[in-house]
């Protein structure tokens, strides 16, 4: 017989809320000093959202009597908010483990796409790809990416550059959202780069009067729910006057502006999505000090890549100045071909050692600010009544263990919990860790 209520988890030694005000997202003073229960239990309902959070004496007397699906003692345990992935390219076809090589001998990412290699290697392979293959594939990603506690991510298209294929991917991000427990932002990327046969200008041209068009057709009809409009503004690539057009025919559709900007070279790429209203911009190791100020005012989340400076040997993006100047720093684990990381909790790692965040400040930006960088922290990135009960629950003492221990994240998480469902069961689960 069902309960009267989902999940009840009951007497973590610590549950991390990340808010306790319904905050949208959190700036450096928020983000440097998260509110902690001690010895706290939750009630997630059979909605899948959350019922009450508090110290376990207070509900378990507010719940005597009532009855749960299922009840987790996590005693000796920490509860944290699931994990969200702000920026990840996780449906392709082929392999690019022989790029490695040529990175380590000392090519740089330009030289390697001039090559024929890169993101064009990448489409060729995606391109002939069937698209129960690209399905299989993206599932077996996305379920690495639960058993390392994320339960948002932020997929995108953009290995097609022809409609047909960009369309493909984005069908395949579809059906993986409505068959799979984890939360999906599908995101349009088909500006990932220029195809070849085309000039910048003519591949604007096609966006703008094809793609987009028929993306709105489907979008309407129900058949492909896309929230985000990306482009890889870049010299060489699409520049300031197409990455503008690209954005606001995008955003005049209805979706929100979360693209990739000033990474390889100072593009301005942060002052044009302060003016254009985006909702995010990925990279920034290029961003000038007048972009930094500008997407403080205009509120635009900097979505931060360490795997991305960490593989291509990039110089840091200025984390510590744009937390200083206001800015909304989010988290992503740019998972692509190039990067090939699946773990949340590696990216929180090289966030703190290469960029210098504290590890508050890495967990607000892999779970609030991620999510707003998303348009879904009213929703998601922390545990708070109302919202979504998506929970990791870690087997220690101290929740800053998952950021502590580099890579160890397998032996750590004990459950991944998505509307209240688990997701997840670390078989080794009541085997202490040690620390």
């Amino acid at each position: 017989m069902a309960g009267e209520y989902g999940l009840l988890l009951e007497n973590a030694e610590q549950l991390v809320l990340v808010c306790a005000r319904r905050e949208q997202y959190l700036l450096q003073e928020g983000a440097g000093r998260l509110p902690v229960l001690r010895r706290a239990s939750l009630v997630v309902g059979r909605d899948g959202l959350i019922k009450a959070v508090g110290q376990a004496d207070a509900l378990r007397s507010q719940f005597s009597g009532a009855s749960f699906d299922r009840v987790i003692d996590c005693s000796g345990k920490c509860v944290l908010p699931g994990l969200v992935d702000a920026h990840t390219h996780p449906v392709w076809a082929g392999d690019r483990v022989h790029e490695f090589a040529m990175k380590l001998a000392g090519a740089s990412y330009m030289e390697i796409h001039e090559a024929g290699g890169g993101i064009h290697f990448t489409v060729e392979h995606t391109r002939n790809a069937p698209e129960e293959e690209l399905l299989c594939t993206l599932r077996h990603r996305l379920e690495r990416m639960r058993l390392a506690g994320s339960t948002l991510v932020e997929c995108k298209s953009g290995y097609g550059l022809n409609l047909e294929t960009e369309l493909k991917m984005l069908r395949v991000i579809e059906r993986a959202k409505r068959s799979m427990d984890i939360g999906i932002s599908s995101t349009y990327c088909g500006a990932h780069s220029v195809p070849k046969g085309k000039s910048a200008a003519e591949a604007t041209d096609d966006i703008i009067n094809n793609h987009l068009p028929k993306l709105k057709e489907l979008k309407l009809g129900g058949e492909i729910d896309v929230d985000n409009i990306d482009v890889f503004c870049e010299k060489g690539v699409f520049d300031l006057d197409s990455t503008r057009r690209i954005l606001q025919a995008g955003k005049d559709m209805g979706l929100q502006i979360n693209f990739h900007g000033d990474e390889l070279h100072p593009m301005k790429s942060a002052e044009l999505g302060a003016e254009l209203g985006a909702r995010a911009i990925s990279h920034l190791e290029e961003v000038s000090d007048e972009g930094i100020a500008a997407m403080a005012r205009a509120k635009c989340a900097a979505v931060l890549l360490p795997t991305t400076a960490y593989m291509l040997r990039l110089k840091q993006p200025q984390a510590r100045k744009m937390l200083k100047e206001g800015v909304i720093v989010a988290l992503g684990s740019d998972f692509n071909p190039n990067a090939y990381c699946f773990s949340m909790p590696l990216v929180m790692h090289l966030a703190c050692v290469n960029m210098q965040l504290s590890m508050n400040e890495a967990l607000a930006a892999a779970t609030i600010n991620a999510a707003y960088a998303l348009g879904k922290s009213d929703t998601h990135g922390s545990i708070e009544a109302g919202k979504q009960g998506d929970v990791i629950v870690i087997n220690s003492t101290r929740w800053e263990h998952l950021i502590y221990q580099f890579g160890g994240h397998q032996s750590l998480i004990d459950y991944v919990i998505v509307k209240g469902k688990v997701v997840y069961k670390n078989e080794k689960c009541g085997i202490m860790s040690s620390y």
